[in-house]
Parts: structure tokens; C-alpha cells; sequence
């Protein structure tokens, strides 16, 4: 892992050009400088994907003018070209259109799996061929395993790292012609490597929030988006008894405890949310919050179980994986072996055999409570 050998399985030896999806983060710069020492003809490409002005959250989101700046003076020291592509309208379709009418719809919605589905490993993946590239690699923590019957995608190294999560609705063809660098490592060492190579990133803060929403207000985008739309409503228990009021059900997620607006003399926590009558429908019974499964839908499969093989799933990012058995079908129903807590209808249901990806869908309900 020192730059120059055994720092990635997903790099072939033969010398590749290579597209690097560049952020202005340390871990895409570091992805970069590592694929020039290997002596790849690499080409660096910046997304912008939305208008945002430099402000005081700026450290906290990426893909601002900042971020530009950044990996454009990395692309500089490590000499390769460098653009910077337009794909704000692709973006608004594909992302943010998406994510405000998920929360309209009553779901929780995850922008960076769907930023990843269609922005980087769709049309980033098409310009890059454009330009002649064998592959795009970016800076995220997983890694490409290529065996007889095609190219799997695996869990990183560092547990505490891992995306693959946010991977799974890559096709099976853009996976042959992805490479991820950094899934071999973890993040102390990548930031080591950047300092090494002397990047402007290497103590760079990590983007924390949705980078189109740098004050983490959702609720104030659904409403800019659609002004006219009332969204007030009830909050009720499961008799349907009304216990408040809110401003707006789209504020509300499946597990969500804090921020209510209610008192009842101990924690309440959503159940549900419903669009069409905009009731939040509450508990003070936490178990009640546990499922025996769920339903999934737009599955993107790498190896599909058979509906007897025991796997595991992982129903939000850094959840815990809960063994489960898969139906047939376009919209399988997931039967968990152990009960599942908080299944939030728009989050993803992401399948594992070991650390290896099997596929995943988008959740679009969960069974009745275990």
C-alpha cells in the first residue's frame, strides 16, 4: 500500500486511460494521484451538478465552487487534464426531482444512491467512453472483484468506511469498466498518501450532509419545489386518535423520534407517514417498530439467491446486516430471520453474501410488525 504496488486488486497491470469522477475531496484526489504511480494515462473530470454559492456550510456538502478549485489544483500537481462537465439538468431530473417527490410521497429517499445509479456510472460512464477511457474510477470504498462470471462488487476493507451501500444499482457492464482504488484502504492511509503526495486536500473535512441541501432542511426544498402543495395535517396514534399538529408530513421519517412537536410525557416514534390523508401516525411502544421484512422494488441484481439460500440485508447505511430469505419476482418480499427496526419505506435494501454485494432494491414497504 505504498502507492506504487499491491494497493488495489481492481487495476490491471497493462497501462489504461482512465477517467476519475474528481470531487475536490481528499479520497477522489488520492484516487487519482495513486492511478498516475501506477502509470495510467488518467484524465480528471469535475460534476457540476448544482448551483450553490460559498457560505459557512460549505465544509459540511460537496460540489460547490470550492470543491471545483480544489480538484482542479490537485489535477495541476499531478499534471493531467482536467474538465469540468455540466450535468446540472441531469442532475435535477435524475436527483433532485427524485428526492423531493419521494418525500412527497411519504418515503425517505437516499440522493446519493440515485446520484450514483445514473450520474456517475450512467452518464459519467458514457462520457468517459466518449473520451476513450477503459474505465472510471472514483474515490469511493468498495472494490470490484473479476472472477469467470463477470465482475462482483465487494464490501471495502475498513468496515467503518465502507460504501457499497450506495453501489448497488450499478449495471453489470459499467461494473467491468469501474475501478475503486481506495477499497483496499483505510481512510487514515489514504489521507497519508495525500499528504505524501503533497495534495491541497490531504486534511480536507468530509462532505457530511445532501449536497444540494447544505442546511439539512429537506422540508424547506419540498416546499420551494411545490409551493401551492399543503402537506399539514394530524398526529395520531394507531386508534387514529389526534395527539398535535405539523406543518408539513414530508418533515416526518419511519423511526423518528426527536422534532415531533408533541408531548406525551415519554418518546414517541413515527410509524408511518400518509400522504394521501398527510397523518403522521406515532407510537410510544418502540417495538412496534420492529418488522418481520419488507418489500423491494427496482432490484439490481450481481447474483440473485435462490429463494431457500439464507443471506443478509442491510436496510440503511451502517445498519446491521439481518439474515433473510428472498422471494422470486420482479418485487421480491425479503423475510427476515431476525426482527428488522425502522423500515423505512424509499431507503434501500442492500443484499450481502459475506462482503459481497448480491444486489439491491428500494424498499417499498415493510411487513406487518414482528
Amino acid at each position: 500500500r505504498d502507492g506504487r504496488s499491491d494497493w488495489s486488486s481492481d487495476v490491471c497491470s497493462s497501462d489504461l486511460r482512465v477517467v476519475v469522477a474528481m470531487s475536490g475531496g481528499v479520497d477522489s484526489s488520492v484516487a487519482a494521484g495513486l492511478l498516475v504511480e501506477q502509470g495510467h494515462e488518467v484524465i480528471g473530470v469535475h460534476m457540476k451538478l448544482h448551483d450553490q454559492a460559498v457560505s459557512a456550510v460549505k465544509a459540511k456538502s460537496c460540489c460547490g465552487l470550492d470543491d471545483a478549485l480544489d480538484a482542479r489544483v490537485v489535477a495541476d500537481k499531478l499534471d493531467i487534464p482536467f474538465y469540468v462537465m455540466n450535468l446540472k439538468a441531469a442532475f435535477k431530473k435524475a436527483v433532485i426531482n427524485d428526492f423531493v417527490d419521494s418525500y412527497k410521497a411519504g418515503a425517505t429517499p437516499n440522493p446519493c444512491i440515485q446520484c450514483n445509479g445514473v450520474l456517475k456510472f450512467k452518464v459519467l460512464m458514457a462520457r468517459a467512453v466518449a473520451l476513450g477511457a477503459e474505465a472510471l474510477a472514483t474515490g469511493h470504498y468498495a472494490q470490484v472483484e473479476h472472477g469467470e462470471d463477470g465482475p462482483m462488487l465487494r464490501a471495502a476493507v475498513d468496515p467503518g468506511k465502507d460504501q457499497s451501500y450506495f453501489l448497488f444499482p450499478i449495471s453489470t457492464d459499467a461494473l467491468t469498466k469501474t475501478l475503486f482504488p481506495l477499497g483496499g484502504m483505510t481512510k487514515a492511509e489514504v489521507r497519508a498518501h495525500a499528504k505524501r503526495l503533497g495534495m491541497v486536500t490531504a486534511d480536507k473535512p468530509e462532505s457530511q450532509d445532501v449536497c444540494f441541501v447544505p442546511d439539512d432542511d429537506h422540508a424547506r426544498l419540498v416546499k420551494e419545489m411545490h409551493p401551492d402543495a399543503d402537506a399539514s395535517g394530524e398526529i395520531v396514534n394507531e386508534a387514529g386518535e389526534v395527539l398535535g399538529y405539523h406543518d408539513g408530513y414530508y418533515r416526518y421519517t419511519v423511526g423518528q423520534r426527536k422534532g415531533l412537536g408533541i408531548a406525551l410525557g415519554k418518546p414517541a416514534y413515527v410509524l408511518s407517514v400518509d400522504p394521501e390523508t398527510a397523518r403522521v401516525i406515532v407510537s410510544t411502544d418502540p417495538d412496534r417498530l420492529l418488522h418481520q421484512g419488507l418489500v423491494a422494488a427496482r432490484c439490481n441484481w450481481f447474483d440473485r439467491p435462490a429463494p431457500e439460500d439464507v443471506v443478509h440485508v442491510r436496510i440503511r447505511h451502517r445498519g446491521a446486516l439481518i439474515p433473510c430469505t428472498i422471494s422470486e419476482g420482479d418485487v421480491p418480499t425479503v423475510q427476515f430471520h431476525e426482527a428488522g427496526r425502522a423500515v423505512a419505506p424509499g431507503q434501500a435494501a442492500v443484499f450481502y453474501r459475506g462482503d459481497t454485494v448480491l444486489g439491491g432494491g428500494f424498499i417499498t414497504k415493510a411487513l406487518e410488525a414482528a
